[in-house]
Parts: C-alpha cells; structure tokens; sequence
C-alpha cells in the first residue's frame, strides 16, 4: 500500500508540473498549424486523456507537438484552405482521417511501420524541420505580416522589409528566448511557466507599445463542420492524413521507445496505434489538433518523476481546471512569447551534432543533408517524401551493387572470404561463392554474370558451391536467375551445390523444382558439409 501511495503522489506531482509547461506549448502550437488557440487546449487535453487510458508507456505525454503542427498548417494550405473557418472545417477531417488512419494501422498490427522511415532521414528531417520552423515563427517575433509561406521566399520578405521589423515585438521575444534557455538549466523548475507569468503581467505595458496578445479562447465543444476540398478530392486528403500519421507516429514511437529502453519496460506499439488513433479522432471531432508523443513533453514527465499513465490523467484534470480559472489571464500571453516557445522547443533539432556520428562512420552523409534540403526546397511533405524516396533509392543502389566473394578453407571448418583472408586454401576443383548482398530482382543478374567470370577464369572447375545465407528468400528474379546458372553449368559438366539456406529460399527452390538443383544439393547446413561431401563422393568415383 505505501509503494502504490508513494506512486500516487509522484505523478500528482509531475502532472501539477507538466500542465504549467504543456498549456503554454499547446496555445503556441495552435498558431504553428494555422488554428485558433482553443485547437491546442483540445488537441492537448483529449491526447493526456486518450493515451493514460488507453496506450502503454508509463512516460508518454501526448500533445500537439512542433513537427505536426507545422506539417498540418503544410497541408491545410496544400488543401486549400483559407484562414478563417474553412480551415479549422479542413482542421476537423484532417485530424479525423489522421486518426483513422492509426487506428486502421493498429488494427493491421503496423506497429513496426515507423521503420521504414530511416534514422538519418528523420534526424536531417527533424533538423530542417525545426529551421524552416523558426523561420515561420519570426514574423510573429518581429510583430510583422508576410505574404510567403515557403521556406526560402518567406526568408526573402523578412530581410527585406527589416523596416516593418517591431523593435517592442523583437525585445519581448529575445528577452523570453534568454529566459527559457537560462532557466532550463535549473532542474525540475518550470521556466516556461515563469516567463509566461512575467508576459501576462507585462501585458497591459505590452500592448501600449503594440505588441499583440493571444487574443480570445473559445473553448466550446462544437461537432465538426466537414468541409471537403476543393472539387470533393479524397484522395489528397488521404495522402496528406498518411503523411501526418508517419510523422506523428515516427515521433512518438521514437519517444516511447526510447523511455522504455532506459527503464527496461515492455512496448506495445499496435497497442500505441490504437491509442494515438482514439486521441486523434476525439481531438478532431471538437476541432482540435493533431496530437503525437513528442519527446519533449515525455522528458519532462519523466524528470517530474511520474511513476505511471496516472501523470497524464492528472496533468489534463489541471490543464481543465487552469483553463476554467484562469482563460482570462492565458489571453493575455504575448504573441511573441508563445513565438519564443516554438523557437525554445525546436531549438534541441537545431544542432549539427546529430550529424556527427553520420560523418565520422561514414554513412549515410548524403541521405542526411539531403533530408534537410529537401525540407528547405520542396516543404514539409514534400521534402520529407523525398527524404524517404531518396533514403530508399540509395539503398537499392548500394544492393543492386553486385559483390561475389570466393571462399577459401580456414582451419579446420571455417571458409572465409580469400579477399580478406588470404591464407584461406581453395579446394582444388571447388569453387565456392558467396554473395554479400541478399539475392533479389535488382542484383541478381549481375551477380550470376560475375559468377559466370568467376568460373571461365578457372579452367579445373567441377563443382561450384552457392553460399545463400545472406538471402531470408528469393523471388522471382533471382529464382529464373539461378535455374539458368544452373542450367549454365551443367552445359560445361559442372555441378552445383547450395548451402546455408534459409528456410523460405530452401522451400522456393524446391516449388521452383529445377532439373540441375535437385533438393538434395540443397540440404547442406554448412559450406565444410558441402565441400566434404563432394570430396567424400570423388573419393569413391
């Protein structure tokens, strides 16, 4: 009783502390994505609820965060939404189809469909991201109204019109960026909290000098007004909801993972699926945003010391509450401190040491930069398509690379790569071959043609032994490709053995039932089994 006690009181007292932080963030997000300020209240409220009564992680906080915000406002715009209520009508389908797509996701058991999204192309992503981010975010720091929406001709207009600049609206915003870096140096102190305080107490000064206000929160529970696109297209609606529920779900599988690493708990990601689905959903039916675990919030609910889901459902009972008494004074917030929050928030992306260990292993440098350019030249959706295009293209291009080792004897059992290992012995009259990628429709010709030159350069050939253990199957391709090898072989009276197959390229190759493959030349666990009992069987001839 006193350890369940203990646990009751540690995440009452991480959710009294994270609602200071996630409110603030929550408004601020809302004018990220293009939405009235109540979109975050409800956006944040139906995710804390949502995720503690039906996902898994002890640690997740989900909310809008940064990257969806900004990828929403991408495709409401994309959409053709104007501001106003077309938008937050667009807002509500969105949010909803987005959440529908999670729960399909779930449903199908997808958990692990974030994987196809490439670390090196979410960190390059993440960091153009978080620049195309601030950007965005400086208008409302200057106090300024732009024309542009795009990265590089927005960054056009704001230098050139350093007239239209508000010097009250650039000193509130660097005076709340100073505080918010130097305040979270302190531990467990809310500094997000303070500074929004010291902007609410300046407001009355504040707005003397003209500096705008968040303005008024309507927070009334209203159904949605669907309202489709232009000319009633559902399929660029369904392309931008697929779109959002990678990002999201990238992002927060990301986060839930990570927490539960660090403090060995089990993870359920088509359990997350659902969860993330349901909040979506909720969030988009009273207009709300899109909502995903952001790694941020997680931290924080983490170093507040919670304990459980219980953290969640008492950070949304003090958003409520805080929203009930006190909505007047969260008008009152400078518009230029929720632009310093967004700018705090994304400011963890901006650092080039997430490239280093790219550089320094010598992998995947281009994919990385070429994430962040692609964010910077064809925007968020765009750019993180192309990212992922390109991630893909340049793995098909390095496995469609074909490469043949030759194995040679090293001690008693062990054939290596002669390359590597030249005092490896070759058994007269055996050539055993290896290929060092999987066997597949991109390589597998190439390959077999290098096979090819490998046996014409020795003229004492009999038996070529075929090492597949780096195949997990074979398809059509490389089966045709194999069977007329095969074929090729048995032209010049040499034989063919393959070994160390997996069990799906074992049982194709025997459907496939090739004259020159018989299933017992299949059935070698090792390449010593195969070269001795070719040995063994020359012995008695």
């Amino acid at each position: 009783m006193n350890k369940i006690g203990a646990f009751g009181a540690a995440d009452a007292l991480a959710g009294l502390a994270l609602a200071g932080l996630l409110l603030p963030e929550a408004v601020a997000y809302s004018g990220l994505a293009g939405l009235p300020p109540q979109a975050g209240v409800i956006g944040l409220f139906a995710g804390l609820t949502c995720y503690a009564l039906i996902g898994r992680s002890r640690y997740a906080i989900v909310t809008a965060t940064s990257s969806s915000a900004a990828v929403f406002a991408a495709a409401t715009l994309a959409l053709g939404a104007n501001a106003g209520g077309q938008r937050v009508a667009f807002a509500s389908i969105l949010v909803c189809a987005t959440g529908i797509a999670f729960l399909l996701a779930g449903c199908a058991r997808f958990g692990a469909m974030s994987n196809l999204i490439a670390r090196p192309v979410l960190r390059g992503f993440s960091f153009g991201l978080a620049l195309v981010i601030a950007v965005k975010q400086w208008p409302h720091v200057v106090g300024m109204h732009v024309q542009s929406t795009d990265f590089l001709p927005l960054l056009a207009e704001i230098f050139r019109n350093v007239g239209a600049w508000q010097p009250a609206s650039l000193a509130v915003a660097l005076c709340a960026l100073l505080g918010l870096f130097t305040l979270e140096r302190v531990r467990h102190f809310p500094g997000v909290l303070v500074v929004i305080v010291a902007g609410i107490a300046a407001a009355p000064w504040l707005t003397s000098h003209g500096v705008v206000l968040t303005g008024p929160i309507h927070l009334v529970l209203e159904m949605p007004a669907i309202e489709m696109p232009a000319g009633g297209h559902w399929l660029p609606l369904v392309e931008f909801a697929l779109a959002l529920m990678f990002i999201l779900y990238a992002e927060s599988y990301s986060a839930i993972r990570s927490f539960a690493l660090k403090h060995n708990d089990a993870v359920q990601p088509n359990r997350d699926l659902i969860a993330l689905g349901v909040a979506n959903v909720i969030s988009g039916a009273f207009h709300g945003t899109p909502v995903g675990a952001g790694y941020s919030g997680t931290s924080a609910n983490e170093a507040a010391g919670a304990q459980s889901r219980a953290a969640g459902l008492v950070a949304a009972a003090t958003v409520l509450a805080l929203v009930l008494l006190f909505l007047p004074w969260i008008e009152l917030i400078p518009s230029p401190v929720l632009a310093a929050i967004v700018i705090h928030a994304v400011s963890k992306s901006l650092r080039l040491a997430v490239f280093r260990p790219y550089f320094r292993w010598q992998r995947d440098r281009l994919v990385t930069l070429t994430a962040v350019a692609a964010v910077i030249v064809f925007g968020m959706l765009n750019g993180l398509l192309a990212a992922i295009a390109f991630s893909l293209a340049m793995l098909l291009h390095s496995l469609s690379s074909p490469r043949l080792a030759v194995l040679g004897r090293r001690g008693a059992h062990d054939f290596v790569n002669v390359a590597r290992f030249p005092q490896a012995e070759c058994t007269p009259g055996i050539l055993v071959l290896r290929p060092e990628e999987p066997l597949f429709f991109a390589n597998a010709e190439p390959l077999l043609v290098l096979a090819r030159h490998r046996v014409l350069q020795q003229t004492d050939v009999r038996l070529v032994i075929f090492s597949l253990e780096e195949s997990p199957d074979l398809d059509g391709t490389a089966l045709e490709s194999l069977g007329e090898f095969a074929v090729w072989l048995a032209a010049r009276n040499i034989d063919i053995r393959v070994a160390r197959l997996k069990e799906a390229s074992r049982d194709a190759l025997l459907r496939a039932n090739f004259t020159q493959l018989p299933a017992a030349g299949l059935e070698y666990s090792s390449v010593d089994d195969a070269v001795s009992d070719s040995s063994a069987a020359a012995a008695t001839r």
